[in-house]
């Protein structure tokens, strides 16, 4: 059939390498190639019964690396565990990595996490497994079963996050800094389409942060997409970068000055 409609002479013939190829602007190529990952209409985010923020709205494309601050205690956390369905979203719209967040049923919050990378202040690393031990746990709980497959993975996440020898190494083995970069290649394990970065700095001295923050900003240029929650402001006058604040309850862009 294919080969028929090519060959039928008694129309016009036309070349397929011409068609569509219309003038393009460069914003126009990248509204067409964006994708929306993350998108809140009017969210209503809740801790139990305490209202925490109000009429959330924010929406990330792919490839941005995105700020979330506040002080403590201004809704980022429970922001963030919204997003990855520890708490439920009851009021208004929200959808994630194709996922709707107002309803999600409890069977598919697995699915939905698998689709994530999320990344704790307190590294959540188990600690009477080594390094290998920890990462093979997640790719086994998420479907791996390749022994072959399993090893070239854990290896290449550990080396993008510049830990390839420490895979026999045990967590309290490790320093702060080494230890969240073995919690940032877990997150990278199953090539998530968002990363979710919940104060990755926040137990780090300022040397190890700006470490930290280098490897997530060439995550980012990987093509990766990061949404950073972080009260370190001095993280966001060196790098830059879009920025959403929590405070009296509500989520707004906020636009750094220039010096």
């Amino acid at each position: 059939m294919y080969c028929q409609l090519l060959c039928h002479t008694e129309k016009p013939k036309i070349d397929f390498f011409t068609i569509h190829l219309y003038p393009l602007t460069f914003s126009t190529f990248k509204k067409l190639m964006s994708k929306t990952v993350l998108q809140l209409k009017n969210a209503n985010i809740y801790q139990g019964n305490n209202l925490v923020l109000t009429d959330v709205n924010v929406e990330l494309q792919k490839g941005d690396f995105v700020y979330l601050i506040g002080k403590t205690g201004s809704g980022k956390s429970s922001f963030m565990k919204t997003l990855y369905a520890d708490l439920e979203l009851t009021e208004g719209e929200g959808e994630i990595v194709d996922f709707n967040l107002k309803g999600l049923k409890e069977k598919d919050i697995p699915f939905l996490r698998r689709k994530l990378g999320i990344v704790f202040q307190d590294f959540k690393l188990l600690p009477d497994r080594t390094v290998n031990g920890n990462l093979e746990f997640v790719l086994k709980a998420t479907g791996w079963k390749d022994k072959d497959d399993i090893k070239e993975r854990i290896d290449s996440v550990l080396n993008k996050v510049g830990m390839g020898t420490k895979g026999f190494k045990f967590p309290h083995e490790l320093s702060g800094g080494e230890q969240q970069r073995i919690a940032i290649a877990r997150a990278l394990l199953n090539e998530p389409e968002l990363i979710l970065a919940d104060e990755p700095t926040g137990n780090l001295d300022p040397q190890t942060s700006i470490e930290v923050m280098e490897l997530l900003q060439d995550i980012n240029k990987n093509g990766n997409t990061i949404l950073m929650a972080t009260h370190d402001y001095a993280l966001l006058l060196k790098y830059p970068s879009k920025t959403f604040k929590c405070d009296e309850n509500k989520v707004f862009e906020v636009v750094q000055r220039k010096s």
